[in-house]
């Protein structure tokens, strides 16, 4: 029998490939138009209960549920290939979410009167929920994180794997409210949302809470699709928030949304104070006169870590121009700020409220209480040193110039600011002043080991070279000007600037040589009363000043006088007595004696009584006195002898200033 040709069985295995691809390609098909006409309400308790399980928290669609094939369009413009086909999608009517097992909150996740997704369904063959976009209509959301991280808008737990996975691409908001209750940088804050139509904004908000305890208030935009897994994918923000009296504005992106990290924005702050923003970043400033600041934020939020940067920014504190580049890193033990900012004018009155030094309207005008008293000048205002353990810094600071009310020649300040552990440091604080160099160390111990209602401070100082032209500029100066070296050793414990050198110990000492000073003025100190009538008569000049010794011993805030002389080539004064740091009181003797005769001279001392708020000058009138009265008995029996008690002979020139100098260094005289 004859074999049968090829063509035909070839045929016939073409046409069952045919057949065999037609019913796999009508399976899908009709599975679709079964899917399509199926009464999905039947399969809400099922529903519910997977996702459930899958997210790890109560699920459930209250209202009906329906089921169309519908194309997805991501609607910004950014379209993959997922977009072009078709999708089961699911629309559900009166949709609740709850929250994480465990965590407490005072309402669920979400409550949605309309919530639409698409499917993938070869995802739920591997017990995966992918859902490509999930869109709310008028959502109420709530957003929480707990003060140990955990959050309710991460739909998985670290612990144990979950039987099935939730896949949440991209989330399209409308209108509705979002409340956001964070413990860790304590904030809760609600906003309501609303649609705009915007080329880079999708919904606009606005907003009413507290964060830190603190009124804010404020409104922004955002865009309408959140992307939760394309990294790269930048999600607009911009807001303008007022908190507490500080102004926040803000522009830029977020790109990772679903950890809320990588945060790249221009910000804008403005407030009566740095301190201020204390209780809205954690950051520690120090109290400063009004301020404005303004420059490029990143920040990168992690579960251990936080990494903020704010670069090349710009801005006045008072009026004084600030810029540079600061990092904020938070972790264990403490957070830590480092960088550098740069200063080309630092006005001295800006200063004032570092150590609360500035006036009790400067401090009402910054939030503070008007603490210090009208009779005290040493300022009274505490140092916040509980905040100085929550974090540590080493910041570098640089200001070209200082200023004050008239110039102060003050250049180059530069000082390296230290805090570890509640120990601030200022190692070193150094400057040009006056054609000299100014150098100190400052160590502020805050942490509370040793007195927990005390400051630990130590100083010491070092002036040297500095020209007493350039720091009292005095008319008719010879070109032969002073020179002023000085030396300060001090430890002290306190609350406050005015505690502290109330109870401080140790040494100041200063020497100034080769100077001038007005004639004048030693001549009404000396009670010279005839040459006091002859320089105003010829006008004053300056006197060659020998030189001025200060040596104090300071004592539980007492400063002594251990030697202080003023030698010139026409007097010597003599100064006696301590200046109380404690009760700010002065008691001073001045004993001046000219080196050449005088007229009319009652060479009586001069006594600095007093607060350093009001200083009392006086003369012994006792010496004054007896003098006259020894002129009046001579006139009555000489006349012409009665004007010798009021002849001044001159000192005797016994100790000359290389000794004077030499006593103050502790050195033996040349």
């Amino acid at each position: 029998m004859p074999a049968l040709p090829p063509l035909p069985r070839r045929r016939r295995r073409t046409r069952i490939a045919l057949a065999a691809g037609a019913a796999v390609l009508a399976v899908p098909v009709i599975a679709a138009v079964a899917l399509a006409a199926y009464d999905w309400n039947r399969l809400r308790p099922w529903l519910n209960e997977k996702i459930s399980n899958a997210i790890d928290r109560p699920f459930e669609i209250r209202g009906a549920l329906s089921l169309t094939w519908r194309r997805q369009g991501s609607g910004d413009g950014d379209r993959t290939w997922r977009d072009y086909l078709p999708l089961p999608h699911l629309l559900a009517q009166d949709v609740h979410l709850g929250n994480p097992r465990g965590m407490r909150a005072p309402a669920e996740m979400a409550a949605v009167r309309q919530f639409a997704f698409a499917l993938e369904p070869l995802a739920l063959l591997r017990r995966r929920i992918e859902i490509p976009v999930l869109r709310f209509d008028t959502p109420a959301l709530l957003l929480q994180r707990d003060a140990d991280g955990r959050n309710n808008w991460t739909f998985h737990r670290d612990d144990r794997p979950a039987v099935w996975k939730l896949d949440v691409q991209r989330v399209v908001f409308s209108k509705g409210t979002v409340r956001y209750i964070d413990a860790m940088t304590h904030v809760d804050a609600s906003a309501s949302v609303d649609t705009v139509r915007d080329a880079v904004y999708g919904v606009a908000w606005q907003l009413r809470g507290k964060w830190n305890d603190r009124q804010v208030d404020g409104s922004g935009r955002a865009g309408a699709v959140l992307s939760l897994q394309e990294h790269t994918t930048p999600y607009p923000l911009a807001a303008t928030l007022n908190v507490g009296g500080t102004t926040i504005a803000f522009s830029g992106t977020l790109t990772r949304p679903a950890s809320l990290t990588t945060l790249d924005m221009r910000l804008k702050l403005s407030g009566p104070s740095m301190a201020r923003l204390y209780g809205l970043t954690g950051v520690l400033l120090p109290e400063t006169p009004p301020f404005v600041t303004e420059g490029h934020l990143t920040g990168s939020l992690g579960k251990e870590t936080s990494l903020w940067v704010y670069d090349r920014f710009t801005g006045r504190v008072g009026a004084s121009d600030i810029g540079g580049h600061l990092e904020f890193k938070t972790g264990k033990p403490r957070s830590r700020l480092s960088g550098q900012v740069r200063s080309q004018l630092l006005q001295v009155s800006d200063l004032g409220p570092l150590i609360g030094a500035d006036s009790n309207a400067s401090k009402q005008a910054r939030g503070e209480e008007a603490v210090q008293p009208g009779n005290k000048v040493l300022p009274v205002e505490t140092f916040r040193t509980e905040r100085w353990t929550a974090i540590d810094a080493d910041v570098n600071f640089k200001a070209a110039q200082i200023t004050r009310d008239k110039d102060l020649p003050i250049h180059n300040l530069e000082t390296q600011i230290h805090l570890k552990d509640g120990v601030l440091a200022l190692k070193p604080m150094n400057f040009d002043i006056a054609g000299g160099r100014f150098t100190s160390n400052v160590l502020l111990d805050g942490s509370g080991r040793v007195d927990p209602n005390a400051i630990r401070a130590e100083l010491k100082a070092n002036a040297s070279k500095l020209q007493l032209r350039q720091l009292v500029p005095m008319q008719g100066m010879q070109a032969t000007v002073g020179e002023i070296n000085a030396e300060v050793a001090l430890r002290a414990s306190g609350n406050s600037v005015a505690s502290l050198l109330g109870a401080s110990n140790g040494d100041m000492k200063g020497v100034i040589n080769q100077g001038s000073v007005s004639k004048l003025l030693l001549e009404e100190m000396g009670l010279n009363l005839g040459s006091v009538v002859l320089t105003r008569l010829a006008g004053d000049k300056q006197v060659r000043l020998n030189c001025m010794v200060t040596d104090f011993g300071v004592s539980n805030g007492v400063m002594q006088t251990r030697l202080f002389v003023v030698d010139t080539s026409e007097a010597r004064i003599d100064v006696a007595g301590t200046i109380n740091l404690g009760n700010e009181k002065l008691d001073l003797t001045l004993r001046p004696d000219a080196k050449s005769v005088r007229v009319i001279s009652l060479r009586a001392p001069i006594y600095v009584r007093g607060s350093f708020k009001a200083p009392d000058l006086s003369i012994d009138k006792r010496a004054v006195a007896l003098r006259a009265g020894g002129a009046l008995a001579l006139a009555v029996v000489a006349p012409v002898a009665a004007i010798v008690p009021l002849v001044s002979g001159g000192a005797d020139d016994t100790a000359g200033c290389p000794a004077l100098i030499a006593r103050v260094r502790g050195k033996a005289a040349p």
